[in-house]
């Protein structure tokens, strides 16, 4: 059997690419990969990538979310708060206008390990992890 090692990219659906762009710009320092038309957009995270597809029509997500790994949770908390997001459940987690919800994560504090090539070509290069994450590296034999 294959084992699952990561994920490539999430697919986000949206109402519109140019808002989500605009919306998703207001809270995160991202780079655009590229786009399709006016029906998609690629927005890179390193070795990673969200991809925006124009067409929600679900109601708003209740459960079904994705962790965003970010390096400053509390820029993002604060950012939310200043453009009047609401925020809610146990951490950090809010919806899109279109829904999607997405909960923040600081890489400091999970498991997730990005290389150090590509820490290096965020210029991340010091971004070190907490002493509860790598207790977790640890116990299961990546750190």
């Amino acid at each position: 059997m294959a084992r699952a090692i990561g994920i490539n990219h999430i697919a986000l659906e949206v109402g519109d690419i140019d808002e989500a762009l605009e919306f998703y710009g207001r809270l995160f320092d991202f780079e655009l990969r590229g786009r399709i038309g006016s029906r998609m957009a690629f927005v890179d995270m390193g070795d990673q990538f969200i991809a925006l597809s124009q067409g929600r029509t679900q109601p708003p997500d209740q459960a079904r979310h994705f962790g965003l790994v970010v390096d400053d949770k509390e820029a993002v908390r604060e950012r939310l708060n200043e453009l009047g997001v609401r925020i809610f459940g146990r951490g950090l987690d809010f919806h899109d206008p279109w829904g999607n919800q997405i909960q923040v994560v600081d890489y400091r504090d999970i498991q997730f390990t990005k290389t150090d090539e590509v820490l290096r070509a965020l210029g991340l290069d010091g971004l070190e992890k907490s002493e509860r994450a790598l207790e977790e590296l640890r116990a299961r034999g990546i750190a």
